[in-house]
């Protein structure tokens, strides 16, 4: 994602970088993020319980799952409203790209992102796949 490089996103992975992954959590994180989503229009169940908890665990601990267990969520911090925004708009080139589409909660110094499959009323494999794109945005990983 060269486009977000410049000076409003450059740092911003740092809060990231503070916290390290397992290696075999990094390496299903990387899968993940390789991957893209698949339309879902419906007609396919939310994943499992037993799913959601695999893919949960290949995310940033900072994730987290809804009481309801049907989305996921992450708070991200910055020390300037640039910066969220500079975020903000590389995850939403991240939900152009890949046709799925997260909650956005923009303040101050932080970005809430929220993912849930509509079409499913719950979780689905592109929520995952979303995340793990912005973990490794926020790691500063090239992608592919």
């Amino acid at each position: 994602m060269p486009a977000f490089r410049g000076r409003l996103f450059v740092g911003v992975g740092a809060h990231f970088a503070k916290r390290a992954l397992t290696p075999y959590s990094l390496r299903v994180t990387q899968k993940l993020a390789n991957r893209h989503c698949r339309p879902c229009e419906g007609g396919v169940e939310p994943l499992r319980p037993d799913q959601v908890q695999a893919l949960l665990e290949a995310l940033h601990p900072d994730w987290v799952l809804s009481a309801d267990a049907r989305e996921i969520s992450r708070r991200f911090e910055f020390q300037a409203y640039s910066r969220t925004l500079g975020f903000a708009n590389a995850v939403a080139w991240v939900a152009i790209s890949e046709g799925h589409h997260p909650v956005l909660t923009i303040s101050y110094g932080s970005c809430d992102v929220s993912y849930t499959t509509h079409a499913i009323g719950g979780l689905s494999d592109n929520d995952f796949i979303c995340a793990a794109k912005i973990d490794r945005l926020m790691s500063g990983a090239d992608s592919e």
